[in-house]
């Protein structure tokens, strides 16, 4: 069984150049802005960017000049999915379906999971990854399955690279951690670039075209949620899930950040995410809590137990934990 890359890694080898993706970023940011003064901007930026265009980890000259998702018209973004389209497909030999799902109104998504009812099996884990197109070696996980000890809420303590023959083992119980969809995101907070945001819906989003892989929000999340590409992402061919979203599951590029996202390609288009329907003994449950009649409001107004993940931080996750009591 793979195991979720969480230890700190150094920054990718740099280039012969001593340039790397992040550092690229920032130079010519500061190197336009200078220019711009004089008219000649972008004209020297796209001769600072031409002998570098064999560069995997380089933007396109149409990538960099891509405006802010929060500042996209409708034709803009139409232009930019069909931009990723074209990408994805020299890539991989397959034409996506590229969407910028818009969150709903009325709609504030949550996450209820029944400790007792799971049995750390990770199905949810595996297909999480094949449903959100994430890097297979090293493969990159959203999901981390916490095996605890009976009486203890030590997550501190907790083991997630357990391999036993067969599940669930005597004397534990099993917390699966992902994000937490935080209604006071720090991660938020700390974005140099304002390359992470809440949405209306309560999903909390990257840009993956406009993160510069500084690593502050990873620093800054309590729950290991978030995962950096370290290196050029491998996804098999044959393995792409073709249905994507711009903010959601699309191919990341090397050295940009990633977490869960709810999977936007499935919950905005009425569809519960595939951990939920993935999950064997059905402790995961996912909904709308602001309509009365969901199942995530039933629970909520019926179970006695609540757990919010290192509530003493003042995070308000919109992911719950609970006992089926």
């Amino acid at each position: 069984m793979a195991k979720h890359e969480s230890s700190p890694q150094p920054d990718p080898s740099p280039e012969s150049d001593g340039l790397t993706r992040r550092s690229f970023l920032r130079k010519t940011a500061m190197f336009g802005a200078g220019l711009g003064a004089v008219g000649s901007g972008v004209a020297a930026l796209a001769a600072a960017l031409e002998p570098l265009r064999d560069m995997e980890d380089i933007p396109t000259m149409e990538q960099f000049l891509q405006k802010y998702y929060k500042e996209m018209t409708a034709e803009d973004m139409e232009k930019v999915l069909k931009r990723i389209e074209g990408e994805v497909e020299k890539e991989y030999g397959v034409r996506p379906h590229v969407r910028d799902y818009k969150p709903m109104d009325g709609v504030e998504f949550v996450y209820m999971l029944n400790i007792r009812r799971c049995i750390g099996c990770r199905k949810c884990v595996h297909a999480c990854v094949n449903e959100n197109n994430q890097s297979r070696n090293p493969e990159i996980q959203y999901i981390r399955v916490l095996k605890m000890k009976n009486g203890s809420l030590d997550v501190e303590k907790a083991d997630h690279y357990y391999a036993p023959e067969k599940v669930p083992e005597p004397g534990h119980f099993y917390m699966p951690v992902q994000c937490q969809q935080c209604r006071n995101p720090p991660c938020v907070k700390v974005c140099p670039v304002n390359a992470t945001w809440q949405e209306k819906d309560g999903i909390t989003v990257i840009d993956y075209d406009w993160c510069i892989g500084c690593r502050y929000c990873e620093a800054a999340c309590p729950y290991w949620a978030r995962r950096f590409n370290f290196s050029k992402p491998n996804i098999p061919k044959d393995r792409l899930n073709p249905e994507m979203s711009y903010l959601g599951n699309r191919p990341r590029r090397q050295g940009v950040m990633e977490k869960c996202h709810f999977c936007i390609q499935r919950t905005r288009a009425g569809r519960y995410p595939a951990c939920v329907e993935i999950c064997p003994t059905g402790s995961r449950k996912f909904g709308n809590i602001l309509d009365p009649e969901s199942e995530v409001s039933y629970i909520m107004r019926t179970k006695k137990v609540f757990i919010q993940l290192k509530e003493e931080l003042g995070t308000a996750p919109r992911f719950y934990y609970y006992f089926d009591v």
